[in-house]
């Protein structure tokens, strides 16, 4: 056997092991690369019905949301918020609730509530069971198959690894030999009389070269979910071999407790600071923990602004401020690896590239098993 020969088997099974959660992967990743666009457009109560001049207290619109969602789930303890600085924007506060961690289905192991609220009225315009939303689960198709993580990440992860091999492998396969065979393997050359399985053989060789470069880079960041020895060994390359420490916990002073919330108090200086931000996120300790700090994560248009900042949960007092010019090259990679991910990184026309990047890496499965079943079919013939 040649070593083209045994290169194209190699080729063929691991597309044909891996191929269907390749096409799953491809088709959600080209439905969620859009979200943060489409959520706004599907969901008419992510916005209020009339902007008015004053919004009330951050404080009081959590507990308004506390108790229409305690009225549901009595059990869920509230964990963030999110606010936003377009007016029209409804703000959202989230309840979490563990159910069972080791169930397999992603919805069997936590219970997850979004409370949407009028910031001007505090009206509640909805309340979402987020484990059901749709991007929600196309998230979790795409991830974990919809499975407990420590079932699905290995499933998908796995085969993520195998059809980036099947990628170089499709590579050298396609290499042409000389410049005569070089034509017909940069661009379509579709007459009329051109067959299917011409046409199927041209899409699969064809666009799996021009898109293999982004194909790879979307496989490449997704393993960092998939495997945590695989995240910590990116931050350790680019931290150029070196191991940072964790830096010692931060905790709230406990003399300085208050009847009265500081969270308007962390709320206001947020807003203060960061003015020019796209929307505000925040984050309170879980109630088993009384020592942990309030932190706050502001987001910008672009994300090498964002930042994050802690609190102590008592006083009020800023603590910590964390830039992105603050972190390590190993955390810097890992702040951008979702962006990254879904082409966010280039703006929209990069999360145009990736849609068509996932789009092609879901075909590259389908037009390969029917180029190996007409090859298949064409040998039963021959032999009989």
């Amino acid at each position: 056997m040649t070593f083209k020969k045994l290169l194209l088997k190699i080729h063929l099974w691991l597309g044909l092991s891996s191929g269907l959660i390749v096409v799953i992967l491809g088709i959600t990743g080209c439905l969620y690369v859009f979200e943060e666009e489409l959520r706004p457009i599907i969901h008419d109560y992510y916005y209020v019905d009339q902007v008015k001049d004053k919004k009330l207290p951050i404080s009081h619109l959590i507990t308004i949301a506390q108790e229409a969602n305690k009225k549901i789930h009595p059990k869920q303890t509230f964990s963030g918020c999110r606010t936003f600085s377009d007016d029209r924007r409804t703000i959202v506060a989230w309840f979490y609730e563990e159910l069972d961690k080791d169930a397999i289905w992603y919805w069997n192991q936590y219970q997850t509530n979004y409370v949407y609220l009028d910031p001007y009225t505090g009206n509640v315009t909805k309340i979402e069971d987020y484990n059901f939303e749709f991007f929600v689960f196309v998230r979790m198709l795409h991830q974990t198959l919809c499975l407990n993580s420590k079932i699905g990440d290995p499933i998908t992860g796995t085969a993520t690894i195998i059809f980036i091999i099947s990628l170089i492998t499709g590579l050298i396969l396609w290499w042409p030999k000389n410049k005569s065979a070089a034509k017909q393997r940069f661009w379509f050359q579709w007459k009329n009389t051109t067959k299917w399985k011409r046409k199927n053989y041209d899409l699969h060789n064809i666009l799996g070269f021009y898109m293999m470069i982004f194909t790879l880079i979307i496989a490449l960041t997704g393993l960092v979910w998939a495997f945590e020895c695989y995240d910590k060994g990116i931050q350790w390359l680019f931290n150029g071999g070196k191991t940072f420490a964790k830096e010692e916990r931060i905790v709230s002073d406990t003399t300085k407790y208050t009847p009265i919330s500081a969270t308007d108090k962390i709320y206001n200086a947020t807003l203060k600071a960061h003015p020019k931000a796209t929307s505000y996120f925040l984050f309170t300790p879980a109630e088993n923990d009384s020592l942990a700090t309030v932190q706050t994560f502001i987001r910008y248009e672009n994300r090498f602004d964002d930042t994050s900042m802690l609190f102590d949960q008592y006083s009020g007092k800023n603590l910590k401020v964390t830039t992105y010019k603050d972190k390590n090259n190993g955390e810097k990679f890992r702040f951008i690896n979702y962006d990254l991910h879904v082409g966010s990184i280039l703006g929209f026309p990069g999360k145009v590239l990736a849609f068509f990047a996932s789009l092609v890496a879901a075909s590259l499965p389908l037009t390969g098993f029917l180029i190996w079943w007409g090859r298949n079919k064409k040998k039963k013939k021959t032999s009989s």
